[in-house]
């Protein structure tokens, strides 16, 4: 099924790239009511999309809930809790220092924004972005539900965590007493699975879609004024892609080296859905094949997509400083420096959801009055761009798991990555206990 799945995905992106190019080139834009009827013709191809991504929405709060409080009891101890938690926060603070460095060093280095050859959105232009301004108060409460009906309606994901830790430490804590209710959640955990297995078939319509879509009403000339921009911000990635490769390389080995082929189907879905949220519960599963212990995966992942969105960072900073050039406006090293430091902290608890970065550099920009008519320049072509970051999100998130697993002497041996049971997804490890998981493990990965 993966494997299929993985193809029908493929196929629905070339599909889509094929019927909104030529949707676009028999319709034109020549005229106002030309426009409108391909922004019309749009708007049907959208409701595809908007059904899939709400389905993805239904399922995330209940899976990561589930997923989580079921690995904390497994883990067995608060102690491996708070130790497994630490690294994680370690290596997300590192990757995302290194990538919003990273987009710094490219942008300035390939100056995208110098001398571009068309016209500029007046500078007292509104861009329609919300602006949301850094506040360590709000930011600091807001982690902290007030209800979990309600972080679960929102889908607030590191709510969502926090009242999880706060379950899973007090089912370890009441031991026998709470078997009942951790055998329910256990069951939880293989019925949102079942949903999820469902859910994903439905994603290469929602792809084919969604490039449909955007191709239909914006047409490949938008790729033409900013292909330069376009070339450059995804070369950055493809230099973050290899930086955080390597970086697992050297702390896990040669095994690193077959990640990408485990997690490919969850990176195609990113991309093409241009949600890294909506590759979740496959990445959750790809990881499981690989060899991470479902309790540290469980805990790692929700946690990595509100502090290490690495694809997000990336362009936080390339984003800025390109529009920064565009309007001729030089930055110090110092202000290129503070920028980074504050994007650093702006940029945590920030959602896996289309567009939320765009938000953030908003801020900036007002920050070191950069005009935020600016973000009319990348408006157009954002949603190539958040294809590209969204994959990359998925990446720099496995690699994360990957990496605090072997920090922690789990990594269980590999399984085939396209063997699935025949009625739902790769999950048979998902319940495993501890002892379980070690005498499955060879004894160089044993704690």
């Amino acid at each position: 099924m993966a494997k299929r799945l993985t193809y029908y995905i493929l196929a629905g992106l070339v599909l889509g790239i094929a019927c909104g190019w030529g949707l676009n080139a028999a319709i034109g834009n020549a005229t106002p009511e030309a426009s409108a009827r391909l922004t019309e013709i749009a708007g049907y191809f959208s409701i595809v999309t908007t059904i899939f991504l709400r389905l993805i929405k239904m399922i995330i709060a209940p899976l990561v809930f589930s997923t989580l409080v079921v690995g904390i009891v497994h883990m067995g101890d608060t102690s491996a809790l708070g130790r497994v938690g630490l690294k994680s926060l370690a290596w997300f603070m590192s990757a995302s220092l290194v990538s919003l460095t990273l987009g710094l060093i490219l942008v300035n280095f390939l100056q995208p924004g110098v001398g571009l050859d068309f016209p500029l959105p007046p500078v007292e232009a509104a861009s329609g972005v919300e602006r949301a301004g850094f506040n360590l108060k709000e930011f600091v409460a807001h982690i902290f539900p007030a209800s979990m009906i309600d972080a679960m309606a929102k889908n607030e994901i590191l709510q969502i965590v926090v009242f999880s830790l706060f379950v899973g430490v007090a089912l370890t804590a009441v031991g026998e007493k709470g078997q009942p209710l951790v055998k329910g959640i256990e069951a939880l955990v293989q019925v949102m699975l079942q949903i999820t297995d469902y859910v994903m078939r439905f994603a290469p319509f929602a792809v084919f879609a969604a490039v449909a879509g955007t191709l239909t009403e914006r047409g490949p000339a938008v790729l033409g004024d900013l292909a330069f921009f376009m070339g450059s911000f995804y070369i950055g990635m493809i230099v973050l892609w290899i930086v955080l490769i390597g970086a697992a390389f050297v702390i896990v080995g040669k095994r690193t080296g077959l990640l990408l082929r485990y997690i490919r189907e969850p990176i195609i879905l990113a991309f093409s859905t241009a949600s890294s949220e909506a590759a979740y519960p496959r990445t959750l599963e790809a990881l499981d094949r690989f060899g991470v212990p479902p309790k540290i995966a469980s805990f790692v992942l929700p946690l990595g997509y509100s502090f290490n969105l690495d694809g997000s960072m990336i362009y936080m900073t390339f984003a800025t400083i390109f529009i920064a050039q565009a309007y001729g406006i030089d930055l110090t090293l110092g202000q290129e420096i503070t920028m980074l430091l504050v994007l650093m902290i702006t940029s945590k608890g920030i959602a896996g959801v289309p567009r939320a970065s765009l938000v953030v550099i908003s801020a900036t920009l007002a920050l070191f009055d950069i005009p935020e008519a600016g973000l009319l320049l990348i408006l157009a072509v954002d949603h190539f761009l958040d294809m590209g970051r969204s994959a990359t999100n998925v990446v720099g998130n496995a690699v994360a798991s990957v990496v605090v697993a072997k920090w922690e002497g789990k990594l269980d041996p590999l399984e085939p990555a396209e063997i699935e049971p025949p009625h739902a997804p790769s999950t048979h490890h998902i319940l495993h206990t501890p002892e379980a998981a070690e005498d499955r493990a060879p004894d160089s990965f044993r704690a």
